[in-house]
């Protein structure tokens, strides 16, 4: 979870179905509630099709 100012960011990973995944939301808060929301779900590809040996969360998974 990153924020700064009014927004804040969270990534996560879970699963969607049986394929692995990474979900990222973003939020802009006004007078302590949430005002707007934005979302994006990707797939996480096998480790043999991983462009480096950190993962998508820049570490070995």
């Amino acid at each position: 979870m990153l924020g700064e100012g009014n927004f804040v960011l969270v990534v996560a990973e879970g699963s969607f179905g049986d394929r692995p995944s990474s979900y990222y939301d973003f939020y802009r808060i006004q007078s302590g509630k949430i005002a707007e929301h934005w979302d994006n779900m990707e797939p996480i590809p096998p480790r043999a099709e991983w462009k480096n040996s950190n993962g998508k969360f820049g570490f070995s998974q």
